[in-house]
């Protein structure tokens, strides 16, 4: 007979919102990590913002992060890289903490190879507010893949990036015409 344990128990969302962060823990090491962050800092504010609103609202916040490559690493050693990192400036407002949720994404999408489906399922969740880095690309393969499964999406164009400004209303202009993305800034959001 199995001894009986105490479990943390994911509860449904009190609303069927979520907030997803994409990719927000990041060393910027990349190719055009550099043009990435310039834009990012600029988001960092509101996007710390509509964090503080969500949480307030009851709203359950998922960071959905890139592991880098390193499959045997954890989410507080991702952490520490990204806090020793360029990008620290960025990276540290925005560190998750004992409520928030955490999955680990091997590629573009939050959804390919993830359990963040099962997550949403479970917490009840219907509408999805898409965050982070970049626009182009994780933020709209996920839009995306989001959007093949039902979910209702909204993309503050605020609380995301990319290279350039061009190239940011360009990837969410393409989002709301394909994904039927709701884009109304970080600021007019209604939970």
């Amino acid at each position: 007979m199995m001894a009986s344990r105490k479990h943390a128990q994911t509860q449904p969302s009190p609303r069927p919102v979520a907030i997803l962060l994409i990719d927000v823990l990041t060393t910027f090491a990349y190719p055009d990590g550099d043009k990435i962050l310039e834009y990012a800092s600029k988001i960092r504010d509101p996007l710390v913002r509509l964090k503080g609103r969500t949480r307030r609202a009851g709203i359950p916040a998922i960071y959905v992060n890139d592991n880098f490559g390193d499959w045997r690493s954890e989410k507080e050693v991702l952490i520490g890289r990204c806090l020793e990192a360029k990008g620290s400036a960025f990276v540290r407002p925005l560190i998750p903490d004992s409520e928030d949720y955490f999955v680990l994404k091997p590629l573009h999408s939050a959804f390919y190879m993830t359990p963040l489906e099962v997550l949403l399922r479970h917490l009840q969740v219907e509408r999805l507010i898409l965050t982070g880095l970049t626009s182009t690309s994780c933020v709209t393969a996920t839009a995306h893949d989001a959007n093949m499964r039902g979910f209702d999406i909204r993309i503050p164009p605020d609380c995301s990036c990319a290279r350039t400004p061009d190239e940011h209303r360009q990837a969410l202009a393409h989002l709301e015409a394909a994904a039927g993305a709701n884009l109304a800034l970080s600021t007019k959001l209604k939970f």
